[in-house]
This record gives structure tokens, C-alpha cells and sequence, in this order.
């Protein structure tokens, strides 16, 4: 399902004494979070906050916001999520986030009344992701290759998949 505020990371600490923050983030790189002008402390992007600054330190972003001008003020944000607009990030063709994967109905490509499950979590292996589809059985994995995956319609709330042999008996 599409949505309109994503998890971006979570501040876990201080860098500087100037307010600076580091982010861990919950994205594919540290230098994702350089797009955006303005993040969100809420999911319903009512507390908006104008970014100053952020760069890649590591598997971290140093992140400067507006307002965070001491210490004391980014340390009282340790802990806190930050959130994205979704319509302000691009992503490649075929490509998705995560968080919205997470719910999904794994669908049959060949017998769309085939529901093999739901998607309740997404594992990065390094070669390919594996998608963890759950239902009344069990939990299976299901490699994120070409021969596997035929589709996604996360506006529907739909994956495609042709599972391999021996996956789902």
C-alpha cells in the first residue's frame, strides 16, 4: 500500500556540540537522506522540520536541523523516528520501498485466485532481497529474483509470484 509518511530512521545520538545528530537509517544508503529538504517527527507529517544539513558519516547520516542549535537540544531527540513524504522521494522503475511491501498479498501470476499469503517482512541478503510470506501454515521465504517475482502493484496491494517448487507444499 502506497503511504504517504515513511520511516526514515531514528536519531541515536549526538555528533557535535553545534546540534548536529546521527541518524541510523532505515534506508538503502546513508546518503539517501541528503534529498530531502524538510522531515517529519510524526507519521501524519504535522511536525515538519526544515534539514540544514545531512551527509553520510559511515553507516550513519550527520543530520542538521533547523532549530537544533545545541548539545542539550539533540540530545533530547535521541531516540526520536523521523519521517519522510513519499511523494518527495524518486525511485528507479521498478523499484519500492519496503514499508510498503510490508502487508502486501503474495498472488499466484498464473491463477489470480491463488493467494499464497501476506508479506510480513523483507530480508536483504546481499544477492537478492527474500521476501517473508506468512499464512495460516507458516512463514516461507521467497528469493526476489526474475524467475519468482513477476509483479508488484503496490497501489493494490499486490505481489506476483511464480514460487518455486516445493516452497508452498
Amino acid at each position: 500500500m502506497i503511504k504517504t509518511f515513511l520511516e526514515i530512521g531514528e536519531i541515536v545520538g549526538t555528533h557535535s556540540v553545534h546540534g548536529e545528530m546521527r541518524l541510523n537509517p532505515w534506508c538503502d544508503t546513508p546518503g539517501f537522506v541528503k534529498k530531502f529538504k524538510t522531515l517529519y517527527f510524526d507519521e501524519s507529517g504535522n511536525q515538519p522540520v526544515k534539514v540544514i544539513s545531512a551527509r553520510p558519516h559511515g553507516n550513519v547520516t550527520l543530520l542538521k536541523l533547523e532549530g537544533v542549535d545545541t548539545v542539550e537540544k539533540a540530545q533530547a531527540l535521541r531516540g526520536k523516528i523521523l519521517y519522510m513524504r513519499r511523494a518527495d522521494a524518486t525511485l528507479p522503475e521498478g523499484s519500492w520501498f519496503i514499508a510498503e511491501l510490508i502487508g502486501c498479498e503474495a498472488v499466484d501470476a498464473d491463477d489470480n485466485a491463488k493467494i499464497y499469503g501476506t508479506v510480513t517482512d523483507v530480508s536483504q541478503t546481499g544477492a537478492n532481497d527474500v521476501w517473508h510470506i506468512t499464512n495460516e501454515s507458516g512463514e516461507y521465504l521467497i528469493p526476489v529474483i526474475p524467475d519468482v517475482v513477476t509483479g508488484t502493484d503496490i497501489a493494490g496491494n499486490k505481489v506476483y509470484i511464480r514460487p518455486l517448487k516445493g516452497i508452498f507444499e
